[in-house]
């Protein structure tokens, strides 16, 4: 079992930045790659930013390419998704995710999720 909290969710103008943690628990020994997504009221749950556990690769939704950063802290298990010039676009619910090694695709574990509301 992992155990995903998200935090750092919030109200913040456009043009802001905003720091997202997903802070993973229990077997992390068995993470192969850790992804953000998010959900917007009304529209279905879309890809944002993967990166590889324990390794260099790093992916991105084009809607967010050269705005957010995904990095992992190794010491506090904790994954973190930095996002610059924020648009009111991007207001959604912000879920982290865990694929684990061996698996056959998508992803098995999920936080509960981070409201992040962009104001005009």
């Amino acid at each position: 079992q992992v155990q995903l909290v998200e935090s750092g969710g919030g109200l913040v103008q456009a043009g802001d930045s905003l720091r997202l943690f997903c802070a993973a628990s229990g077997r992390t020994f068995s993470i192969s790659r850790m992804g953000w997504f998010r959900q917007a009221p009304g529209k279905e749950r879309e890809f944002v930013a993967a990166k590889s556990w324990s390794g260099v690769g790093l992916y991105y939704a084009d809607s967010v390419k050269g705005r957010f950063a995904i990095s992992r802290d190794n010491a506090r298990n904790t994954v973190y998704l930095q996002m610059n010039s924020l648009k009111p676009e991007d207001t959604a619910v912000y879920y982290c995710a865990a694929s684990l090694v061996g698996s056959t695709g998508g992803y098995d574990y999920w936080g509960q999720g981070t409201q992040v509301t962009v104001s005009s």
